[in-house]
């Protein structure tokens, strides 16, 4: 089954269960995310001026949605094909060569509007920093070890988008679109929204960030691969996958609240991405 291939019932039948839910996303996956009331009180967390600026530009990443007449959109989506399938020439931004990475039709757009423009470049950042295709003779290194950490570590995104780990189930999450869900999770999860942390998490992640602006995104492979080890490890199924974002959700606010986690490649989850 390629990664995004669906029965049209299975997506109805999803729909349905989910109709309710904090928000949705594409036209089959709903992203789970804690909802707060106005009214609900929490404590804030002063920034240093270095982490309140590293706050402010990733606000405005967030803040920028996919829109599909912008060059650069353009042009960071054809990337993220040309990185999926380097051998598989793209006939057109709308096609439906676009369901084998798993956007739910042959317009990915259609699919960005709960994530934004961010969750487009989270998983072009998974894709050239963990890439498919991985060629030896360009890798310097100064030992056999460090070889070897790289080659695990560029299995990940193709792994992930050909569900090549574990034994999976006969209706699998679509790729693309769970990606988006992931984005939407973890800014929700961080509150990066608001103006001052409210959460220990969300101090802590702004630490990491401010330390090495790429912090979201290496956190967003971290999570999307927490995700599919919970996948597999539930034995889940298309219609399991609320709360296989709950679980991964919950897991990794435990890891970010660990003593001695000083960098997000401190996280346990983060040795998913390297074996």
């Amino acid at each position: 089954m390629t990664p995004g291939l669906m029965c049209d019932d299975a997506q109805i039948c999803f729909a349905e269960a989910v109709a309710g839910s904090a928000a949705w996303l594409g036209r089959g996956l709903s992203c789970v995310c804690a909802q707060r009331r106005e009214s609900d009180a929490r404590p804030s967390f002063d920034l240093t001026p270095s982490e309140e600026e590293c706050l402010q530009r990733l606000q405005i990443r967030i803040d920028i949605a996919y829109n599909s007449s912008i060059l650069e959109h353009q042009e960071a989506l054809r990337a993220l094909w040309n990185a999926a399938f380097p051998d598989e020439e793209l006939h057109g931004l709308i096609s439906e060569q676009w369901k084998e990475m798993g956007w739910q039709g042959k317009d990915p757009s259609t699919d960005f509007r709960g994530g934004g423009f961010i969750s487009l470049e989270n998983l072009l950042f998974f894709a050239r920093k963990f890439p498919i295709n991985f060629y030896l003779s360009g890798l310097v290194c100064s030992s056999n070890a460090k070889v070897f950490l790289n080659i695990s570590m560029q299995k990940s995104f193709k792994d992930l988008l050909w569900k090549q780990e574990g034994n999976r189930s006969a209706w699998e999450y679509p790729f693309a679109v769970a990606g988006v869900n992931i984005t939407f999770m973890l800014i929700q999860m961080l509150d990066l929204e608001a103006v001052k942390p409210r959460t220990m998490v969300g101090a802590i992640f702004l630490k990491f960030l401010s330390e090495d602006e790429s912090a979201f995104d290496l956190l967003y492979c971290i999570a999307f691969k927490l995700m599919d080890h919970q996948w597999l490890a539930m034995r889940a199924s298309y219609m399991d996958f609320n709360t296989v974002m709950k679980t991964a959700r919950h897991q990794l606010e435990r890891e970010l609240l660990l003593e001695d986690i000083t960098r997000l490649e401190d996280l346990p989850s983060y040795s998913l991405l390297t074996r």
